[in-house]
């Protein structure tokens, strides 16, 4: 399946299944999925990061190359469960997506999803444009860097860059939580993209992912291990209007990701309030 064909069941379906395929070995030997998913992972990574570097990285190069990562993901097992793209399809103009943090196949394969749409960029740590090979790539997709060190600088920096691209039509995916968790804390989900959102005159967009198919490692948190027996979601919500100080938004945010992960089977740390 070429990108193309995928963009176009996104617009007509509003979602995609996995083909349901017997995998003897990945299914029955958890170690042999790890291992060739890791291996398949990184000869993509090097593939895109050497295109990167070229200054060749358009719009469905990047969409391509994650299309690339949900098939690598297929193939050691994986299942995706992808829907709500409605609201997207009818929606024109560029949104601010808003999701919970899981592991990295969440920046790996939402590309492919999204560009379906827009043009998009992501809220990242800085830290990962230094990585090696990987961080060929995420420079090339202009993201908005910020520190994690000093909120206030990054929020700063997120809402002046982010109204930037927004006025340039394209829409903006941020993680508010801090580090990637299986577990949701809905108290420590902070409000940065409903500010964005706000400030831009956007609407948001929750996304709610389960991704733990692939899990944060001990010593490479990048790099845990892979169990097929978790099938991977990503649901859309409608488009949100951002109305006053933007808490309602908020709310409505946290209660479709909280929501989702618990009908998922995920583990969710209730808000306070």
């Amino acid at each position: 399946m070429e990108i193309d064909q995928f963009w176009h069941i996104l617009k007509t379906d509003f979602g995609y299944r996995s083909p349901r395929k017997r995998r003897f070995l990945v299914e029955k030997f958890s170690f042999w999925a790890t291992f060739i998913y890791y291996v398949q992972l990184l000869n993509i990574i090097l593939i895109e990061s050497i295109t990167a570097r070229k200054g060749a990285y358009e719009r469905k190069t990047w969409a391509s190359g994650s299309l690339g990562v949900v098939k690598i993901a297929e193939s050691a097992g994986g299942r995706f469960h992808v829907s709500g793209q409605k609201g997207l399809a009818d929606h024109q103009g560029p949104l601010v997506y808003i999701a919970n943090h899981m592991s990295l196949l969440d920046t790996l394969v939402l590309p492919c999803i999204l560009l379906a749409f827009n043009s998009v960029t992501f809220v990242v740590k800085k830290g990962l444009l230094r990585y090696p090979v990987l961080g060929s790539i995420i420079r090339a997709v202009h993201p908005i860097a910020v520190t994690r060190q000093n909120p206030r600088e990054d929020l700063k920096l997120v809402l002046n860059q982010g109204q930037t691209l927004i006025s340039q039509g394209c829409s903006i995916m941020i993680f508010p939580q801090a580090t990637r968790s299986a577990v949701f804390d809905a108290a420590s989900f902070n409000s940065l993209g409903v500010k964005l959102a706000r400030k831009a005159g956007v609407s948001v967009v929750p996304v709610a992912l389960k991704t733990d198919f692939q899990g944060n490692g001990r010593i490479i948190k990048d790099m845990g291990p892979v169990d097929p027996r978790k099938s991977l979601y990503i649901k859309f919500g409608k488009p949100i209007n951002v109305d006053g100080s933007g808490r309602v938004a908020h709310q409505k945010i946290v209660r479709f990701i909280s929501e989702n992960l618990t009908a998922w089977g995920a583990k969710v740390n209730p808000s306070i309030s």
